[in-house]
């Protein structure tokens, strides 16, 4: 039977797969909103914000959920992350703070072509950095290297563990990603044939980009997390897995060509929802590869106990007042 502490461990992954899902998505639309282009830049624009409003806002809960858990289930590898990271984290923490402020002073200021021009561009950049950094955290998680043994200086514990090949690969990997997700859902967010082609020529080269990059975090996982690779590479259920993703990527693709448009959301949805769990199950049992396990750094079981019944009690909440939300606004029903 799983035991609690895998069980919370598995909630905090639920989350981020929804982060991803929702909150990705949004980052996602804002690298759209820096490339928007053509004779329908503005159009475009209008319909990433128009996607965005009524759920930008909400999408973070799962981010805030995940840190929320992590802080009391695992407050060992929640310190560790947060003293190792501060600098990348913090980065992280700017960029939400004027990409949101960015979004609103864009969408409520009186309208003039400087301040919108202004205010859109703060809000794209910063939507452009906020998931690289975030890429950035995860890949130093699971490199092996976040800790170091015989620190020599600030730069050698609290920089170069981050600024370096891998982990900076996985954060263009994740904006990838990101940017595919949002091109995606996009084509279903306008009845306008123009747009939604925009949209879905701007998946498909975002299919292709992503593709790239998940090989060049592959090979560099080789020297920057080795013994992430070696699970990635030898363990039983890796190969279904990632033939089940690549099934699920090359769908998206093939519905994205035939313009079958809510086939491909749903392709898109399995295969970054399959990535993001191949990464998980690959560092399991580690919060922080390769040696900070779940069960080592977990806490009493008291508070493991209650804070269970909080996430289920929550999510008998959370779970139903989500989907009306999208309901509302998402749904098309007046």
């Amino acid at each position: 039977m799983p035991s609690l502490e895998v069980f919370i461990a598995g909630s905090i992954v639920v989350a981020l797969n929804l982060y991803m899902l929702m909150g990705g998505a949004d980052y996602g639309g804002g690298v759209w909103d820096l490339l928007a282009s053509g004779p329908r830049a503005r159009q475009q624009r209008v319909l990433i914000a128009k996607a965005i409003g009524p759920v930008w806002e909400a999408n973070h809960v799962w981010l805030i959920l995940a840190i929320t858990v992590m802080f009391t289930a695992f407050p060992v590898a929640f310190s560790t992350i947060t003293t190792f990271l501060h600098l990348p984290l913090l980065l992280m923490l700017v960029g939400l703070v004027f990409r949101g402020s960015a979004f609103a002073f864009r969408s409520y200021d009186p309208y003039s072509e400087g301040s919108n021009a202004t205010w859109g561009l703060v809000f794209s950049i910063s939507s452009l950095l906020t998931p690289i950094l975030l890429g950035i955290t995860l890949g130093s998680i699971a490199s092996g290297r976040l800790v170091s043994t015989s620190p020599t200086g600030f730069r050698e514990t609290y920089v170069d563990p981050w600024l370096a090949p891998f982990p900076i690969a996985v954060g263009f990997f994740a904006l990838s990603l990101f940017a595919f997700l949002a091109a995606v859902y996009l084509t279903l967010e306008t009845s306008d044939r123009d747009l939604r082609e925009d949209f879905r020529a701007r998946s498909l080269w975002a299919g292709v980009f992503a593709g790239f990059m998940a090989l060049v975090v592959f090979l560099l996982a080789e020297h920057g997390a080795p013994a992430l690779r070696e699970q990635m590479v030898q363990s039983s259920w890796t190969w279904p897995l990632q033939a089940i993703t690549a099934i699920a990527a090359i769908g998206a693709y093939v519905a994205l060509w035939k313009r079958r448009f809510l086939m491909a959301r749903l392709a898109a949805i399995v295969q970054a929802s399959l990535i993001l769990w191949g990464w998980a199950m690959a560092q399991f049992p580690n919060l922080i590869m390769p040696h900070i396990t779940i069960q080592e750094t977990a806490a009493p079981f008291a508070t493991l106990r209650l804070l269970a019944i909080a996430l289920v009690a929550g999510a008998v909440v959370l779970l139903p007042s989500f989907v009306y939300l999208l309901r509302i606004f998402k749904s098309g029903i007046p």
